[in-house]
C-alpha cells in the first residue's frame, strides 16, 4: 500500500491541518471517545520521561526549599541579632546622656532617681523584653537596676559578668559584646558618663535574644516535614496511579491492537461523524483502505468530500436529512479516491447516537471486490448471452423444472416461434404444441449417452437438417443445442465428386513440388556463383590496397630524389645552373613533386583509413598552439592572395586525439579555405568547447558549394568540379580524408554552404575517447 499522506492527498486538497492545530481542538465526543483521542498520543509519548522526572522534581523542590528557607532564616537570625546588639549600645548610650543632662542642670542624683531613669527607659516601647539595665558608680558597683538585678545590687560588675574586660575598659567604643552574666551567655553594651561619675550596663540574654527566631524556625521545621511527607504521599499516590494508568494502558492497546487488526482483515474502518461541529474521525484501518498515512487529526466534512467521486450522493445532502431527522441511518456506497488515483468502492453503514451532540456513528466496509465482481459476473452474463446469440446453433436451456431459462434466435427461428412466446419461466410442456413440427427425425449414437446424452437428426418441413444434442447439467436441468447440417447432407452426396477431384490435385501438387525442386537447385546454383564473385570482388579491393600502397611506395622514392635534388639546383648549392629558364624549370620540377608527393600521400592515407589499417596514437592536446601553428602554415598562401585570416580560440581548449591526425584534418580545411577563396576575401577560424565535445568551425567567403554536389562532397576524388572544367588544383581526397580521420575519433564532420556566398565546415569531436566509446 502507498505510504501517502492524508494531508496531501492525490486532489493536491488538505485533508486535515497541522498536526499541533488539530492536537489543540477540543476532545472527541461520542462512541469514538474510547477509541482515539488526538492528546493520548502525546501522553503516552511523554509519560516514561515525565515518570521518570517527577522523583528528581520533587526532591530537587524540597532541597531547594530547604535551602532557601534555612538561608532566610540565618539571614533572620543575623538581623535579630543585629537589632539586638544596636538596641543596647543605642539603649546604654540613652542612658548614659540622660544621666549627664539632668547633672549637667545641677540636679543631683541618689539612688532613687537612678531608679527611675531606668524605670522611665523600661516604660518607653522602643525597649524590647528581656533588656536589663544596671548603674554603677566610678568603681562599677551596681547602684541601681532594672527589676529581676536585686540580687545583684552593691556588687561590683565584674564579679559577675566575665569575658566583658574590653568592654568594662573602652566602654561604648567597644559596642557590644557577648558576655556571660553568671554563666548565662548575653550580649551587653557598656556606656560611662561625661564625669565617669557613673556608667551604664545593658545586657539581654541571648537565649531572650533569638526566642522569637526559635519559634519561627520550629514552626518552619514543623511545616516543611509536612510539606514533604504530603509530596511523598503524593509522588507515591501518583507511582501507584501510573501503574494503574500504565495497565489500562496495555489493556487498551492490546483492545486497539485486535480491533485495528480485525478492522483491517475485514477492509473496514470506523467512522465517527460529529455532526455539530462537521468534523469526522477515522479509524486506522480507514486511512489503510484508502492508502493514507494514518493520523490521529480530525478530518473536516470538506477533506472528505473532497475525495469522494462527483457522481455519488455528496456528504452534505445526508447531513441535512439527518439534521432534518429525515432519517437517523445511513446505508450508502461512495466511490473515493485512493492515494495511488484510482477509486475505492466504500459502503458506509452508520447510525445516529443521541447521547449528547448529534453524531453519525458506523463502519465503512471496502466492496471494490464485491462491486468488480458484480461487474464481472454481469459482463460475463451480457458476454455469454451475446455469445451465445451470435453462434449459429440452435440453444435452448431448461432448469429441473423445465422451465425455460434461455434461448437464442436461431432456437426462435427453427421452432417458429416468436421472441414474446419464449419468455424465462415458461413451461416445456406449454411450448412443445407451439413448436413447429418434423419431417423426419432419427435418433444417432452418442458416446455420452450413458450421462444422459441424447444426439438426434431431424429434417424440417423446408428440407433442413438439424443435428440436436441434449445433455443434463449437474442442477438437472437440461441444455439442447442443434447444429444445422443441410450442407452436411449436400456434401456426403457430393463426396465422390470430391475425392476424383482430389486425387487431380495432388497430381499437380505433385507436378508443382518438382517445379519447386528445381528451383531450389537453381537457387543454390545462383548463390555459389553470388559468393564466388564476392570473394573476386573482395580479392579485388584487397589487390587496389596493395597497388596502391606499392605504387605510393614506388612513387614516393624517385619523388624524393627529384625533389631534393631540384631544391638543391635552385638554390645553387654547386653552382649556378646558367640561364634564368633553367632556375624557372626547377622550381616548377620541385612543385610538382611536392604537389604529387602529397596526393600520393593522401591516396596511401585514405587506403589505411579504408582498409581499417590506420591507428590513432590518442595524447592530451592543447588545441591553441595546434591551430596557431596551422594557420601559420597556409598564412604565406592567404598572403599572397590578400586573405585575411581571423581565429577566435579559448585559452585553454584540451582533447583526447591524436595529434598528427587532428592538425592533418585542420590543416586540410585550412588549405580548402584559402583555395576557394577569391583575393581579398576573410576566413574565420573558431574552437570552442560545447557539452564534452570540441567543435572546431572553419568559415570562408569563397566561391560556395551548388547545393547538388553537396552530398557528393566528402567522397574519395569527388570534386565539384571535372576534370575539364574545374579551376582549381586538387585531388579530392582533403574533404574525405578529414571526414574519416573525425569519424575515427567518434565525430562528425558536416558543411554547409551557399553558392556565391561561402562555405562554412563544422567538425565536432568528443574531448574523452570514453565518451566516444
Amino acid at each position: 500500500m502507498a505510504n501517502a499522506d492524508a494531508y496531501r492527498a492525490p486532489t493536491g486538497k488538505i485533508y486535515a491541518k497541522d498536526r499541533t492545530t488539530a492536537r489543540g481542538r477540543n476532545r472527541l465526543s461520542g462512541h469514538v471517545k474510547l477509541l482515539a483521542d488526538p492528546a493520548y498520543g502525546k501522553l503516552l509519548a511523554t509519560e516514561p520521561y515525565l515518570r521518570r522526572a517527577i522523583p528528581p522534581l520533587i526532591v530537587v523542590f524540597l532541597i531547594v526549599l530547604a535551602v532557601i528557607r534555612l538561608m532566610s532564616l540565618l539571614a533572620w537570625r543575623d538581623d535579630a541579632e543585629r537589632t539586638a546588639r544596636a538596641t543596647l549600645s543605642m539603649a546604654a548610650i540613652h542612658m548614659a546622656s540622660i544621666i549627664d543632662n539632668r547633672m549637667n542642670g545641677g540636679q543631683k542624683l541618689g539612688r532613687g532617681d537612678l531608679q527611675n531613669i531606668i524605670a522611665e527607659t523600661r516604660a518607653s516601647d522602643l525597649i524590647p523584653q528581656g533588656m536589663w539595665f544596671a548603674i554603677a558608680d566610678a568603681d562599677a558597683r551596681i547602684i541601681a537596676s532594672s527589676e529581676g538585678g536585686e540580687r545583684w545590687r552593691e556588687r561590683n560588675l565584674e564579679t559577675f559578668v566575665t569575658e566583658g574586660q574590653p568592654l568594662f575598659l573602652f566602654g561604648e567604643r567597644a559596642g557590644t559584646m557577648p558576655v556571660k552574666v553568671e554563666g548565662t551567655p548575653a550580649f551587653a553594651a557598656y556606656s560611662r558618663t561625661a564625669n565617669a561619675a557613673h556608667s551604664v550596663f545593658a545586657m539581654q540574654p541571648v537565649e531572650d535574644v533569638f526566642a522569637e527566631w526559635r519559634r519561627t524556625v520550629s514552626v518552619n521545621v514543623t511545616m516543611f516535614a509536612g510539606t514533604a511527607t504530603i509530596m511523598l504521599i503524593v509522588l507515591y499516590a501518583y507511582f501507584s496511579q501510573s501503574a494503574r494508568a500504565q495497565d489500562a494502558d496495555e489493556l487498551y492497546q492490546h483492545t486497539q491492537a485486535r480491533v485495528d487488526t480485525a478492522l483491517a482483515r475485514g477492509r473496514c474502518g470506523l467512522w465517527d461523524w460529529d455532526m455539530a461541529r462537521g468534523r469526522v474521525y477515522w479509524s486506522r484501518s480507514m486511512y489503510e483502505m484508502l492508502g493514507y498515512e494514518a493520523h490521529d487529526a480530525i478530518l473536516s466534512l470538506g477533506d472528505i468530500s473532497s475525495i469522494i467521486h462527483p457522481d455519488d450522493d455528496k456528504l452534505y445532502h445526508v447531513a441535512s436529512q439527518v439534521a432534518a431527522g429525515e432519517i437517523n441511518q445511513m446505508d450508502r456506497v461512495f466511490r473515493m479516491r485512493h492515494a495511488e488515483g484510482h477509486w475505492v468502492w466504500m459502503r458506509v453503514r452508520a447510525q445516529v447516537a443521541g447521547e449528547g451532540d448529534l453524531h453519525l456513528v458506523g463502519v465503512a466496509v471496502d466492496v471494490s471486490e464485491q462491486h468488480r465482481f458484480a461487474q464481472a459476473t454481469a459482463q460475463a452474463d451480457q458476454r455469454i448471452r451475446e455469445a451465445i446469440e451470435s453462434i449459429s446453433e440452435t440453444f435452448v436451456l431448461w432448469d429441473a423444472d423445465n422451465r425455460l431459462v434461455m434461448s437464442n434466435g436461431k432456437f426462435n427461428e427453427y421452432s417458429g416461434l416468436a421472441n414474446e412466446c419464449l419468455l424465462p419461466g415458461i413451461g416445456r410442456d406449454e411450448l412443445e404444441p407451439r413448436i413447429r413440427a418434423v419431417a423426419f427425425e432419427k435418433r444417432m449414437a452418442n458416446e455420452n449417452g450413458r450421462n444422459g446424452a441424447l444426439t438426434f437428426e431431424r429434417q424440417l418441413a423446408d428440407g433442413r437438417w438439424l443435428q440436436v444434442n441434449e445433455r443434463r447439467t449437474q442442477d438437472g436441468g437440461l441444455v439442447s443445442v442443434g447444429t444445422d447440417i443441410t450442407q452436411l447432407k449436400v456434401h456426403e452426396e457430393r463426396l465422390v465428386d470430391s475425392e476424383r477431384r482430389l486425387m487431380a490435385t495432388i497430381h499437380d501438387l505433385s507436378l508443382a513440388r518438382k517445379s519447386e525442386v528445381e528451383r531450389t537447385l537453381e537457387l543454390t546454383e545462383l548463390n555459389s556463383k553470388y559468393v564466388v564473385e564476392k570473394e573476386r570482388a573482395e580479392a579485388a579491393n584487397r589487390a587496389k590496397s596493395e597497388f596502391l600502397a606499392n605504387m605510393s611506395h614506388e612513387l614516393r622514392t624517385p619523388l624524393n630524389a627529384i625533389i631534393g635534388f631540384s631544391e638543391i639546383m635552385h638554390s645553387g648549392t654547386f653552382g649556378e645552373l646558367g640561364s634564368d629558364r633553367y632556375v624557372e624549370y626547377v622550381h616548377d620540377i620541385h612543385t610538382s613533386g611536392n604537389y604529387l608527393l602529397n596526393v600520393i600521400n593522401d591516396i596511401l592515407d585514405m587506403s589505411k583509413i579504408e582498409a581499417g589499417h590506420f591507428s590513432l596514437d590518442r595524447e592530451e592536446i592543447d588545441l591553441c598552439p595546434l591551430i596557431h601553428e596551422t594557420v601559420r602554415v597556409i598564412s604565406l598562401q592567404a598572403q599572397e592572395k590578400d586573405i585575411k585570416v581571423d581565429t577566435r580560440i579559448a585559452d585553454s581548449v584540451t582533447i583526447d586525439a591524436d595529434r598528427r591526425a587532428i592538425k592533418q584534418v585542420l590543416l586540410n580545411l585550412l588549405s580548402n579555405a584559402v583555395k576557394f577563396t577569391d583575393t581579398g576575401g576573410r576566413i574565420a577560424v573558431r574552437a570552442r568547447k560545447v557539452s564534452g565535445a570540441l567543435v572546431f568551425t572553419v568559415e570562408d567567403t569563397g566561391c560556395g558549394i551548388p547545393k547538388s554536389a553537396l552530398k557528393k562532397i566528402g567522397q574519395p576524388f569527388e570534386q565539384v568540379e571535372n576534370q575539364f572544367t574545374k579551376s582549381h588544383a586538387g585531388s579530392g581526397l582533403g574533404l574525405a580524408i578529414s571526414r574519416s580521420l573525425t569519424e575515427l575519433h567518434g565525430g562528425a564532420l558536416k558543411i554547409r554552404s551557399t553558392e556565391g556566398v561561402g562555405t562554412i565546415v563544422s567538425v565536432r569531436i568528443p574531448t574523452r575517447a570514453l565518451e566516444v566509446a
